[in-house]
Order: structure tokens, then sequence, then C-alpha cells
């Protein structure tokens, strides 16, 4: 069976903003790491003494928190509205690198830069409430 045949060729972008959101949380990750060298915290310390590398930590565990229900929202949104959804999906994969960045600057309140993510996020949340009408035939 054709894929593009049953979820509509366009689904293809929500595809690609999916993994683009892969490669965002693995770079997150990636700079706790380098703090771990940086600040000298070893595993399987969760957190240092530093305030600067639990910002990166911090950071990190914040975007693993809303990862999952970013996944759910893009694939559900994605559904009823994938071109606007690929596009709130990478509002989203961007506000959380700026988030990151400004988080890992050391002045947490920097994170707040980031904080646009949540438009995306609040664009997929209407495009699956719309979904879920939709398939109960309460809207068209």
């Amino acid at each position: 069976m054709d894929a593009a045949a049953v979820l509509g060729s366009d689904f293809g972008y929500v595809v690609l903003v999916i993994v683009s959101s892969i490669f965002m949380s693995w770079w997150v990750g990636y700079q706790v790491v380098k703090a771990r060298e940086k600040f000298n915290v070893q595993y399987p310390k969760m957190y240092g003494d530093d305030d600067r590398f639990n910002c990166y930590q911090r950071a990190h565990q914040n975007t693993l928190e809303v990862y999952p229900i970013y996944l759910i929202l893009q694939v559900m949104s994605g559904l009823y509205a994938p071109k606007l959804s690929a596009v709130c999906g990478l509002i989203f994969v961007l506000g959380r690198i700026v988030y990151a960045i400004g988080y890992q600057s050391g002045d947490p309140k920097k994170r707040l830069r980031g904080s646009f993510a949540y438009f995306g996020i609040l664009g997929m949340l209407v495009c699956s409430i719309m979904f879920g009408l939709n398939l109960l035939q309460i809207v068209k």
C-alpha cells in the first residue's frame, strides 16, 4: 500500500519536521555531554555543584519532559492539516533550540526567549482538537 495514498503526500513535511526534532533533541543532549567535561561533573551525578552545568542539564531535561507531548500533537495535527502542522512543529523545534541556548548562557531567565515554541504547540493542539471533532463528524 502506498503511504502517500493513505496519508497524503503533504504528510511528508510532518515526517521531516519530526526527524528535525530528533536532531534537536540529540543536540541538546550533546550539550550536556560537553558541559560535563567543561564543568567536571562525573557520571552518574545528575546535577553538579556549579549552577552553570545545571542550566545545561535543565535545558535538556525540560526538552525531554515536553517531547512526548510534542510528538503526539505533531502526528495528530499532521493527520488533520499536514502543512500547518509542519510549520507549527518547526516553530516548536526552533523555539526549543533558542530555549536551550538561552538557558545554557548561565542566566536561566534567557530561556524565556524560546517561549515562542509554545505557539507551535498551541497550533498543533488546535489542529488535533479539530482532527478529533472531524473524526466524530462534529466539524467537517
